[in-house]
């Protein structure tokens, strides 16, 4: 069943069961929208919600692995660029002005962000297994204390944060609907005796001062309700719940200027990287299947048959590009699987390829390598289209196309207050205009060594793009596509920091926003069509071609510096 085009999976099952069927769901594996959204389907044909008390997978999950023990790290603010202090001051500002007493974090990022850690327990994310609690006096997080060195409990402890068990949650959550969770915590004296996680003056008064009575009256708990689980929500009086997006979700969007910096320094080591992946694969290519290469549009000369041992995968050369990554500082892993992806491979959006069944490279077909790395300082996110052979001119024309998506969103300027809905169109009007089209959305927000999709704001033609406008400080992706059924795809991806634009004029004293490109990788121009390029469209890529050549040169040796000065000489009259 796909998304967008298929019946939702509630309006499916309120369909094809009997009226009056139970459907059992585990609490815990579901959100509190996604909850309220299937009562409401399943009460039309009088069917019902059950919570169940266990979950029926792990009933009969026979012979399954323990649980592993990974240590949870402490991210020093030399890279988060703000203390946990910091952030619970402004936390509590925002408890305060929703006139609540206390949160529940259910997203694991959030809670990394908050409590400034990091881990390993989701594959590619460098998150901790955790929920967290705040309320107007005190921090809770709940995880597997195996998992909490001496340093990871004196960095909470000094910030004020109660290290509780991961499964009391569930009944810290019915303390909190009570008001009785602050009486049970033992961090009390120690939060009081913390200089750094006092509430801000402005925010004492309220609390210590003349508004006392009034902040007594708060009595709401905050909770996302599209990321905080049904079953602590049942925990809750729903006629006290503020159902409202967490506040960390833009304020984790919004950098600062530390993650900017780190996310800058993180791109250009990551480009370094694809640069040299690609002069790598553009001589195999060469040595083992005879191909013209990254420069040269000729046919391929097949090679010799003792060649063919040699051949090269599409998991194989994805392995490479990892071991070059690895070779840079501060890198954790990848921030997602590889898609390395041949011919009509390419043309699965979300292909993933395995070693048993994957494809061998082809010199004459297209090649699109999605990919992106776990840097202490930043998480990266790239694509580039390339092929060894030589292109037809409907692969061109296509390229052509998404590239000029590419470059007309990332060149715009827009109002504040604009979101990514409004903009979307930009990256799709080039493919427009030949009746062509991609069916995912054009931009994503990425995490500061957290997770590669970040929300609240994303850059698409769906609906919740309108949601939250573009701010200064935001990441997003710009990546058009196009992918023809059984024969080819085309990704150009690039990470964008949204700017202040700095304009002639101010209509409507708005304040304009632009783009900053940070990601380093040449496009190929012998996938281009230049005369498809306007005269503006050729000064940009010329433009941005020669900063990628002057970033990245300290960071590659003679022969990969040639490889680039090549692959980055100027195109067009």
């Amino acid at each position: 069943m796909r998304i967008g085009e298929d019946p939702a999976v509630d309006i499916w099952m309120a369909d094809n069961l009997p009226k009056e069927a139970s459907v059992g769901v585990d609490p815990w594996c579901i959100s509190i929208d996604t909850a309220q959204r299937w009562e409401r389907a399943f009460a039309e044909k009088q069917q019902k919600l059950v919570p169940t008390s266990k979950n029926l997978v792990d009933e009969v999950w026979i012979n399954r692995p323990p649980a592993e023990i990974n240590a949870v790290i402490v991210h020093p603010v030399k890279f988060a660029g703000r203390s946990v202090a910091d952030k619970l001051k402004d936390l509590r500002k925002k408890l305060v002005h929703e006139q609540s007493r206390g949160i529940i974090f259910t997203a694991l990022d959030e809670v990394a962000w908050l409590y400034n850690i990091r881990g390993s327990d989701v594959a590619y994310c460098p998150v901790v297994h955790a929920f967290a609690i705040v309320t107007s006096n005190s921090a809770f997080i709940y995880v597997d204390k195996q998992k909490v060195s001496v340093e990871v409990q004196t960095h909470l402890v000094e910030n004020g944060i109660e290290i509780r068990e991961y499964t009391a949650v569930s009944s810290d959550a019915t303390l909190l609907a009570t008001d009785e969770l602050d009486a049970v915590s033992t961090a009390k004296a120690a939060l009081a005796e913390t200089e750094a996680t006092k509430i801000p003056s402005e925010i004492d008064k309220s609390v210590n001062g003349e508004h006392q009575a009034e902040e007594n009256s708060n009595d709401l708990i905050w909770a996302d309700p599209v990321s905080c689980c049904y079953a602590l929500y049942a925990k809750l009086n729903p006629d006290t719940v503020l159902l409202q997006q967490s506040p960390l979700a833009l304020a984790k969007a919004l950098k600062n200027s530390v993650e900017l910096d780190g996310l800058k320094k993180a791109h250009i080591r990551d480009g370094a990287a694809v640069v040299q992946y690609l002069v790598w694969l553009d001589k195999k290519m060469q040595d083992i299947y005879g191909a013209s290469g990254y420069f040269l549009e000729k046919d391929s000369v097949k090679k010799e048959k003792h060649l063919q041992s040699l051949k090269l995968t599409e998991v194989t050369v994805s392995d490479q590009l990892e071991g070059f990554r690895a070779s840079k500082e501060h890198f954790k892993g990848l921030s997602f699987p590889t898609i390395s992806s041949v011919g009509s491979n390419a043309a699965i959006i979300h292909y993933f390829p395995k070693a048993e069944t994957c494809a061998e490279l082809d010199p004459d077909k297209i090649y699109l390598f999605d990919s992106g790395a776990q840097y202490l300082d930043g998480t990266t996110d790239i694509t580039r289209t390339v092929h060894f052979g030589k292109p037809s001119t409907h692969e061109k024309a296509c390229y052509t196309a998404v590239l000029k998506g590419h470059i007309a969103l990332g060149n715009a300027r827009f109002p504040n207050g604009t979101n990514g809905h409004s903009l979307d169109i930009l990256a799709r009007i080039p493919l427009w205009k030949d009746g062509l089209d991609y069916r995912h959305g054009t931009g994503h927000g990425i995490g500061s060594y957290l997770n590669v999709h970040e929300g609240p704001h994303l850059i698409s033609f769906r609906p919740q793009a309108r949601n939250v406008p573009l701010q200064s400080s935001m990441t997003v992706t710009d990546e058009p596509g196009y992918y023809e059924d059984g024969e080819f795809g085309i990704r150009l991806e690039n990470v964008l920091i949204v700017k202040e634009a700095d304009t002639t004029f101010n209509f409507g004293d708005r304040g304009y926003l632009s783009f900053e490109h940070i990601t380093w990788a040449p496009y190929q121009t012998k996938l281009i069509d230049l005369n498809l390029l306007s005269p503006e469209e050729i000064n940009w890529l010329n433009s941005y071609h020669a900063t990628c050549r002057n970033i990245l040169a300290p960071y590659l040796d003679e022969v990969e510096n040639a490889w680039l000065k090549k692959a980055t000489e100027p195109v067009g009259a």
